[in-house]
């Protein structure tokens, strides 16, 4: 597309099955994220966005990008959740759909358009697989070959009547791997996520301390998470991403150490645009200092004994137990990464 989109479909506007979202919000998974209760008959029913709307138009543009581009060898690019590297794709997605918006009113002038990049009450990986795009994986991912899960997307919800496309039908078939991946045992099966058990959630979603029994698997990652899409065979051969936003900014090439003790006044510039900048500092502050434990050298354990007066709580915390796990003999202690 000359938009720079990598895939995109239509399907007809109408509700759509629950799909498990009361089930899942009555079992607490949704965790605080009390937003995700809000709204859900426009969740359901995108005519409740876009009065007598008739189609969605689904996107959706490849993040994939090599795992050691950028940074230094045994840094912080790995901690990084490949979406979250370069440039927010809210931004960038979202830039575009909107010069597609107009083209579509260029054609159906007159039509109401709502265009959303992960901002409205809109079910996106449905529409997806409604439009044709992919299927939802027991990851609760979108699926999309020859991309893999590693596609983010956008919709535009209409009231102009377009031709849709074949919905996909489901692949995973009996394959599991992404399941004992997690490891927390976040993924329940048949794309249910238990938030709460997801370093995702933990990562990004919350600046909370981190519960005692999650922070070993968190120390690996101080931004989301990427264990279950690194399993999944339909991303072995992903084809790589061609926008240049997703390219590594400059603070997924800091060490924890660095990242852990990192000013306001340093911070402003270094994550202008980021995804990074999502929990706040003290919440990435957090979650760096919880992978001084994998850091494992003088440097992790003179930063994590400072870190244990930090005046934010959650910080003062996480340094504690990497402290902690740092001393020889320290429990959990193991070869570092």
């Amino acid at each position: 597309m000359q938009l720079g989109f990598d895939l995109c479909g239509v399907a007809a506007a109408g509700p759509i099955q629950d799909g498990g979202l009361r089930a899942w919000l009555e079992r607490g998974y949704a965790a605080d994220m009390g937003y995700m209760a809000r709204r859900i008959d426009e969740r359901l029913d995108p005519r409740q966005i876009v009065s007598g709307a008739r189609s969605v138009v689904v996107v959706a543009v490849s993040y994939f990008r090599p795992a050691d581009e950028g940074g230094r060898p045994g840094d912080g690019l790995r901690r990084v959740a490949r979406y979250a590297r370069g440039r927010d794709y809210h931004l960038s997605v979202r830039r575009r759909l909107r010069k597609l918006r107009l083209r579509l009113l260029d054609l159906c002038p007159g039509a109401h358009v709502h265009p959303s990049v992960d901002t409205s009450p809109v079910m996106e990986k449905v529409w997806a697989q409604r439009a044709g795009l992919g299927w939802i994986g027991k990851n609760g991912l979108l699926i999309a070959p020859p991309f893999g899960s590693w596609v983010l997307l956008g919709t535009l919800i209409t009231d102009a009547e377009l031709a849709p496309d074949r919905p996909h039908s489901e692949q995973c078939g009996s394959c599991r791997a992404c399941l004992p991946a997690c490891p927390t045992g976040a993924l329940r099966g048949e794309g249910q996520v238990d938030s709460r058990r997801c370093l995702s959630y933990w990562t990004i979603e919350t600046a909370a301390a981190i519960p005692r029994e999650l922070r070993e698997a968190c120390s690996d990652w101080t931004f989301g998470c990427d264990l279950c899409q690194e399993v999944c065979p339909w991303n072995r051969e992903a084809r790589p991403a061609n926008w240049p936003d997703f390219r590594p900014g400059p603070l997924v090439a800091l060490r924890c150490s660095e990242l852990a003790e990192l000013s306001p006044e340093r911070f402003a510039p270094l994550s202008v645009g980021s995804p990074l900048r999502r929990p706040g500092l003290d919440g990435l502050r957090r979650s760096a200092a919880l992978g001084l434990a994998r850091q494992g050298d003088a440097e992790a354990a003179a930063c994590a004994a400072r870190l244990t007066e930090d005046p934010d709580q959650s910080v003062a915390d996480a340094a504690e137990w990497s402290l902690d796990h740092l001393q020889p003999g320290g429990p959990g202690r193991r070869d570092r990464i």
